[in-house]
């Protein structure tokens, strides 16, 4: 197995493990109270650190070896989770030890997240990019949706401390092969970004954004996907009652409804690289928008589960080929010595969307109902679109 292979081993590891735990933790959490509120204030525990930390990670992620910080953040969290699944198998789990397990994970994640960005270059050519970063996309899809969420409510029913435990093991075996890769110690950041006086971390957490903002064509992605996050966010938000009520879908068929997004992810990101290589990165990332955009048109004006099903695929391969296509841009334009502090400020301005895009359209469907939500997204992203097919060339 190349060092791809194990390093892509390791985040679909990881990625089981995530999908093990996190309904684990929401079915945890509804067997100690029924206060909404109370389950709320877990899921924003577990929703914070990207946007407390996310910066931050980068700077360390481009400061350390790479290597060394992604085995001992999946170290640190094997002892979390370990910890936390013999507080739970006890019975001492309290709601207090849920949020901080939620919020400490999500915190060590932002590190590892940032230092996983900026390995792949380490280990894929320039030319393949664009493949790995979607047989990432696609392997995480399918650890996560087909095989993770499932499994987790059977172990949950057979001890609720085995999804934890078996998570735990996960975290183990991603660090153990992590460790197989050779080490990258980052290069110095390029002299178009001085590193400022002093050792302080803090100091350094701009220099994501100061690069995105100088060079036009990442500023214009960045803003781009800040927009679309906005319009996604919606659509999850009500995708459960929009299937329901306005698809009539069965509540048994929920769950078959919804693996068709998994297919899609997985189809878009064995796609990506094919997308590049014959379009190009940038004007794939323009197609993939159309794609996208039709997909919303057609979510929004179908009325039954089969054609619900076959947008909601479509638009799932859409954001997979895109993360796929935009990862790839960045890894192969920032200089390696800044890629941990670019990727983490990406990330974080698009998570700054995420919160708006939800009570946008929670706001939208409470005062005109279900198909207007579907109808703004799709108008937002063929903004988006018309927008890039004129500026986004290359």
């Amino acid at each position: 197995m190349g060092g791809f292979g194990r390093l892509c081993s390791a985040a679909v590891v990881s990625r089981l493990g995530d999908a093990l735990r996190t309904p684990a933790l929401a079915l945890l959490a509804a067997s100690l109270t029924r206060d909404p509120r109370t389950i709320a204030a877990v899921v924003v525990a577990g929703q914070l650190p990207p946007l407390l930390f996310g910066l931050l990670g980068g700077v360390y992620a481009d400061r350390w070896d790479r290597r060394r910080t992604m085995a001992t953040v999946d170290g640190a969290r094997a002892v979390v989770v370990a910890g936390f699944a013999l507080l739970v198998g006890t019975g001492n789990a309290g709601i207090g030890a849920l949020a901080g397990c939620a919020f400490l994970l999500a915190a060590l994640g932002t590190l590892f997240d940032a230092a996983a960005l900026a390995m792949v270059p380490a280990v894929v050519p320039a030319d393949r990019l664009a493949v790995a970063n979607g047989r990432l996309q696609a392997g995480t899809a399918v650890a996560g949706g087909f095989v993770g969420a499932p499994l987790a409510g059977v172990l949950f029913a057979v001890a609720a401390a085995l999804p934890f435990a078996v998570d735990a093991l996960s975290f183990a075996v991603a660090a153990l092969l992590v460790l197989t890769l050779r080490p990258t110690v980052p290069p110095a950041a390029p002299a178009q970004v001085p590193a400022p006086p002093g050792p302080a971390a803090w100091r350094t957490v701009g220099d994501g954004l100061r690069w995105i903002w100088r060079d036009p064509t990442l500023r214009l992605v960045t803003v781009l996907t800040m927009v679309t996050n906005v319009a996604t966010s919606g659509l999850i938000a009500v995708v459960v009652l929009y299937a329901l009520e306005v698809l009539k879908v069965p509540t048994a068929g929920y769950g078959l409804f919804m693996s068709a997004a998994v297919l899609g992810a997985l189809a878009g990101g064995l796609l990506a690289g094919r997308l590049a290589a014959r379009l190009g990165t940038l004007p794939g990332l323009r197609w993939v928008l159309v794609a996208e955009t039709l997909a919303l048109a057609g979510l929004a004006l179908a009325r039954h589960p089969v054609p619900g099903a076959l947008a909601l695929a479509v638009f799932s391969a859409g954001t997979a080929s895109w993360n796929a296509l935009w990862s790839a841009y960045g890894q192969r334009n920032v200089p390696v010595g800044l890629l941990g502090r670019v990727g983490s400020a990406q990330r974080t301005v698009g998570l700054l969307a995420a919160p708006v895009g939800a009570a946008a359209a929670g706001f939208l469907a409470g005062a005109a109902g279900l198909p207007p939500v579907l109808y703004a997204a799709t108008a937002l992203f063929a903004l988006v679109t018309v927008v890039s097919w004129r500026r986004l060339v290359g």
